[in-house]
């Protein structure tokens, strides 16, 4: 068995990781071309992408640590290969380098990010001697980057990580938010007019910088979220995963008793699948896959350390997630550049956040289709609108559901499952339910559920002749779905026949039930229901 390699689970220093023998993929073929092309950059990623470990390495670069990208052995006796950009004609000069990092924030408000910009600014005074005359963060900036500038001789490079953290923690108070802006507007303004003293400035965060309603007074950034050519500056690429990871993929294998292609369909198939750009690389979530290879499990790692509750908090004060139909809509380009004050979509914050991502785009309307990346989300996504949408109680109808779908899948017991499905809409809190008197209600929660529980569920399956509601494909079968509200179940199951929902699985191999269900207002859950 090859020997397993230390992965940089939570290490965001490059110093660390390459000193300390961990795993690197090499990003540094398009951290040469930012660094060459010399722009002012902002780029927009979810959150554990790697952000702050780009910050870093962009960070070593302009102090000219060559050493850090040369091939060497760590004090382990660990081999650290060599890197692209240590192969260029780099000139490795030494620039004065301010890092802001908003991720460091003790409190998640405007005096705690005040707090974090003026000790950060207070270094820097201390480092270059610069005495704070005045209390105007802009200018105590100014006059770091002068001071920094004269002494060395060298234009200063601009790094800010996660500028939006505070923002992004006080969603819905519209006077919290506007201070907040202004305060960090306020202290990077400046660095448009600063241009002739800066040698490089990247911001980053999760939401695009536009959304903030600060891009007009910094509108020199090049807002390289959504490029093709940086689409995979941050996450792993298939090719990536496929030649620099292909022994831990083996390895990893191993453990499990798979094939190397078996562990890699199961990889992709939980952590792959997020999109950038037009160009639609695929990209894996690297939190997750270095988590799945050091504890050798694929598991759920990224929304698991996620901030759930912050998401449930924001959709409580937006129109709701209509789940069951988002990845078969097509949104304009100009969604993306929704304020997020505005409250209107909620799908800008779920796009930015990680909780969906691009499945394709039509050119001729510039649009974009959107869908959940992965499993690892579409499970941990489903059980946060399930509790979005039912709420925190009715955990023990859930169970009991639960089971009934377990032995389902299991045993193909479809009255059963009915009936199990039949308690749990009859537990629902009439003072919730009463609102949601619609087909759309129970077919949201239904997707929910399904998917929080792991199913292979699609809804609005497109077919040559319609979209059926849901298909539940199980080992056993598969089982077309088509929900009335105040109808009858012939009708549904007519509907099926008439737009040949069953035609698309015709060569799959598994048996197809067609299968009606129809609520009713009085009832306030399934009337009946018929398969076939």
């Amino acid at each position: 068995m090859a020997m397993k390699r230390k992965y940089p689970v939570g290490i965001q220093s490059f110093e660390k990781l390459r000193k300390d023998g961990y795993l690197y993929i090499d990003k540094t073929p398009l951290i040469y071309k930012m660094i060459t092309e010399g722009c002012p950059y902002f780029l927009s990623r979810p959150r554990r992408f790697g952000k702050s470990l780009l910050i870093s390495t962009l960070q070593a670069v302009f102090e000219g640590r060559r050493d850090l990208f040369e091939a060497f052995t760590t004090e382990q006796g660990i081999q650290q290969p060599q890197l692209y950009i240590a192969q260029t004609d780099w000139k490795w000069e030494k620039h004065p380098v301010l890092r802001f990092d908003f991720s460091k924030c003790v409190e998640y408000t405007l005096e705690g990010l005040k707090d974090q910009i003026r000790n950060t600014l207070s270094q820097y005074e201390a480092k270059y001697g610069v005495k704070a005359e005045i209390d105007d963060n802009s200018i105590r900036l100014e006059h770091i980057i002068l001071a920094a500038h004269q002494q060395t001789g060298k234009r200063v490079v601009v790094l800010v990580d996660e500028y939006d953290t505070v923002m992004l923690h006080n969603l819905g108070d519209m006077a919290r938010e506007r201070a907040i802006r202004e305060c960090v507007l306020g202290t990077f303004g400046l660095l448009k007019a600063m241009d002739d003293y800066l040698q490089f400035v990247l911001l980053t965060g999760i939401s695009k910088f536009s959304q903030m309603g600060i891009f007009s007074r910094l509108n020199n950034l090049m807002n390289i979220s959504m490029q093709t050519a940086y689409d995979s500056l941050c996450g792993i690429s298939e090719e990536e995963l496929a030649t620099q990871l292909r022994p831990d993929i083996e390895v990893l294998a191993q453990t499990n008793g798979l094939s190397y292609d078996e562990q890699m369909a199961e990889l992709k198939n939980m952590y792959d699948g997020y999109h950038f750009s037009r160009r639609m690389t695929d990209l894996y979530n690297p939190f997750s896959l270095m988590n799945a290879l050091q504890l050798e499990d694929v598991g759920s790692y990224w929304f698991d350390r996620g901030t759930s509750s912050a998401l449930i908090e924001m959709l409580a004060q937006m129109p709701s997630v209509d789940v069951a139909s988002i990845e078969s809509s097509i949104y304009p380009s100009t969604m993306f550049d929704l304020p997020f004050e505005s409250f209107d979509d909620p799908l800008p914050i779920l796009y930015q956040s990680g909780y969906l991502t691009i499945k394709g785009y039509d050119r001729s309307i510039d649009g974009y289709q959107l869908g959940v990346p992965n499993n690892e989300v579409r499970r941990g996504f489903a059980e946060c609108l399930y509790k979005h949408i039912v709420g925190k109680g009715n955990d023990l109808s859930r169970g009991v559901f639960y089971q009934a779908y377990d032995k389902f899948r299991r045993d193909s017991n479809l009255p059963a499952f009915i009936e199990a499905l039949k308690a749990f809409f009859a537990s629902l809190p009439y003072s919730w339910e009463k609102d949601n008197r619609n087909e759309h209600y129970y077919h949201s929660l239904l997707y929910t559920l399904l998917t929080a529980f792991g199913a292979d569920v699609r809804a609005e399956e497109p077919t040559a002749k319609g979209q059926s509601d849901l298909v539940l494909l199980m080992p056993k079968g598969i089982y077309i779905m088509e929900l009335k509200y105040n109808d009858t179940a012939d009708t549904a199951l007519a509907q099926i026949d008439a737009k040949g929902y069953v035609d698309k699985y015709s060569l799959d191999g598994r048996p197809v039930t067609r299968i009606g269900i129809a609520f009713s207002t009085d009832e306030r859950n399934i009337s009946e229901w018929k398969s076939r």
